[in-house]
């Protein structure tokens, strides 16, 4: 520890499309939605987080919401600064009169571009950091879950978050071989709004698409304890007017099956570009899914039957990639694969 070790504050930020958590001496000290409320007249924040959440598809002319991130990467600059900030002043810290430098380690998706990775580079020195490294998710993932990450051991990690999914196959300290795509809790959410809307005439928010989503969201028809049909508010689309349904589980497993699919396809090409030995590794320890989209019921089964394969959901999937974000900042020095 040095004589000026007081005037340096470590952070660990998973900076999601849905949720950014941010971990401050080894405790995860906040956890938000990753969306921004501002008034359109002066351009000032209004609110951030669960607050602004409450705001999404309420507004009126003069508040718009903003959700900075999409599809896993920095999309509106300016915005995903600001919540940075505003999500570091979150962190309760004895003040002081010198302004602490900020270490960060930062998680990214592993099919971010180089021109994507600047945007998060800069918007963190923007928002006060000295010192950036960056993460990526499924290797975060893979060190939340308890993984020796550093071993000969081949391992392979499916995190399915709000704006990615990401395959990887790690061994050795590095990523050999992955695969990105833009198809995850979003797209869900997509996807149950337009069979809401096809197969039932109602027109739904996103905020009620997620709690359908978590309410009932499943992967297979046939789940051997269903959960309780769903009560959906939302508008007719013939008569304008507000009304409310029941949808069961079996409904939104239709609804998002081709969804699924292409994550299973996903799944199926990055097995197919594992080296045999590591392959071998992967026939014994199976496949590991964290993110939230792991918690859609049945998804480890389907998984299981399309590659024959065991697979594991990981203890709190939710936080996994926050957990490794955290573990990777103690280990700043240690950890060669951070990319500085």
């Amino acid at each position: 520890m040095g004589l000026f070790s007081f005037l340096t504050r470590e952070v660990a930020i998973d900076l999601g499309t849905a949720n950014s958590v941010i971990i401050f001496n080894d405790k995860v000290v906040v956890d938000e939605p990753s969306i921004v409320a501002k008034d359109r007249r002066t351009n000032k924040i209004i609110a951030i987080g669960k607050k602004a959440m409450q705001m999404h598809g309420r507004t009126h002319q003069n508040i718009e919401t903003i959700r900075p991130l999409r599809d896993g990467v920095i999309a509106d600059f300016e915005t995903a600064n600001q919540l940075i900030r505003e999500l570091i002043k979150m962190i309760n810290v004895r003040k002081s009169i010198i302004p602490p430098a900020l270490k960060m380690v930062i998680c990214i998706p592993s099919g971010i571009t180089n021109v994507e990775e600047r945007a998060v580079r800069d918007a963190a020195e923007q928002a006060g950091a000295k010192e950036v490294k960056l993460i990526h998710e499924p290797m975060a993932a893979a060190i939340g879950i308890g993984i020796d990450v550093l071993e000969p051991v081949g391992n392979m990690i499916v995190d399915i978050g709000g704006g990615t999914s990401e395959i990887a196959v790690i061994a050795l300290g590095g990523i050999v071989c992955n695969k990105s795509i833009r198809i995850a809790g979003d797209e869900f959410n997509q996807d149950i709004i337009e069979y809401m809307r096809k197969q039932h005439n109602i027109n739904i928010g996103e905020r009620m698409a997620e709690q359908i989503k978590i309410g009932v969201g499943a992967a297979i028809p046939d789940l051997e304890t269903p959960p309780d049909d769903y009560a959906v508010q939302g508008r007719d689309v013939l008569t304008g007017i507000p009304k409310e349904i029941l949808v069961n589980y079996k409904e939104i497993a239709h609804a998002l099956d081709k969804s699924i699919a292409k994550i299973e396809s996903a799944v199926l090409e990055a097995l197919a570009l594992t080296p045999p030995e590591l392959a071998s590794d992967i026939f014994h320890t199976g496949i590991y899914l964290a993110g939230g989209g792991s918690l859609l019921r049945g998804l480890d089964k389907r998984i299981s039957a399309k590659t024959k394969l065991t697979v594991h959901v990981a203890d709190d999937p939710l936080r996994a990639v926050a957990r490794g974000t955290g573990i990777a900042l103690r280990n700043y020095d240690k950890f060669t694969f951070l990319i500085k």
